[in-house]
């Protein structure tokens, strides 16, 4: 899949769990729902996604979940 592709799914899901009022759960719900519904080869895309960019054009719930719970992710 397109790295902008990912991003983009990514960033709308992150959308929806922005409107979690406790950030710490959005992040989690975020991370477990990436573990859920997506397979292991869009995961790790992801990752190597945000390990070369940094995730710079990532929603900022996206990244933050991404640097708390890599391990989930994974």
């Amino acid at each position: 899949m397109q790295p902008n592709q990912l991003l983009r799914m990514g960033n709308q899901i992150a959308t929806f769990f922005d409107s979690f009022p406790d950030r710490q759960e959005a992040m989690r719900e975020l991370a477990m729902h990436l573990k859920k519904f997506w397979p292991p080869a869009m995961r790790h895309e992801l990752l190597a996604l945000f390990d070369s960019t940094g995730g710079d054009a990532a929603h900022a719930l996206l990244a933050a979940a991404v640097r708390a719970h890599r391990p989930l992710i994974e």
